[in-house]
């Protein structure tokens, strides 16, 4: 059943609310956190766990989405002081049915290496071990039609990566699609940015209980592609 997702509302009242914390920089060193982006799009840093490990517990790190690049058992002696808020993980058909066993304290989103393999029992599989999907943008139209399939009607939404902006309207565009029940595919090719800027407030607020959030290598690029899109304010001269 797809889920009707209203346009054409001309002024609302919250022109952010579709993008708000949608982007999680990734930061390669515990000193950057602090460092990183700071706009209305901004969500948590994505940080490698192995960098927390190493991490000497100054300054605090605040909250954070942990990458879980070793073993979650090594940072139990951690000196770093955070709130994860997420774990991510990356898994093949080898390693995922460990990962979808594994505990951690903070829901855990499993990006799995699609391949060529069958797209869709991979992230089913994932669904009904009640961990998170995460997408990865480079897939192919076809994989990322099949994944948004199953997550658009999922309880627990997914994740993705971008390398771009432009993937980062792509996923949006597609997101809405597989919600109203449109045709996925055409949406990630031709995003249509007047009509998700244009999405009402509780529309937006459905897309994001879906996309739950964005891994970009630069947020504050992704950010200006968004607001060249209409998706957030410009800055002001």
């Amino acid at each position: 059943m797809s889920i009707p997702l209203t346009l054409g509302v001309p002024h609302r009242p919250e022109p952010g609310a579709l993008v708000a914390g949608l982007l999680h920089q990734r930061s390669r060193s515990s000193e950057r956190v602090e460092r990183d982006a700071d706009e209305v799009t901004s969500g948590p840093a994505i940080v490698s766990a192995s960098v927390l490990r190493d991490h000497p517990g100054e300054p605090a790190l605040g909250r954070l989405v942990v990458d879980l690049d070793i073993d979650p058992d090594e940072l139990r002696g951690s000196r770093a002081v955070y709130e994860a808020v997420r774990f991510h993980l990356d898994v093949d058909a080898e390693t995922i049915d460990d990962a979808t066993a594994l505990r951690v304290p903070s829901p855990l989103v499993l990006f799995p290496d699609l391949g060529d393999g069958p797209t869709l029992d991979a992230v089913t599989q994932i669904v009904e071990a009640h961990r998170i999907p995460g997408l990865i943008a480079s897939a192919s139209p076809r994989q990322v039609a099949d994944v948004l399939a199953v997550v658009a009607h999922a309880d627990g939404g997914f994740f993705a990566r971008a390398r771009s902006g432009s993937e980062v309207i792509a996923l949006l565009s597609a997101t809405v699609a597989a919600l109203r029940g449109d045709d996925i595919a055409t949406a990630w090719a031709n995003p249509d940015t007047a009509a998700l800027a244009a999405l009402r407030p509780e529309a937006a607020e459905a897309v994001r209980t879906v996309l739950l959030g964005i891994e970009v290598d630069d947020a504050t690029a992704a950010h200006h592609d968004l607001a060249a899109a209409g998706l957030v304010p410009a800055p002001s001269a």
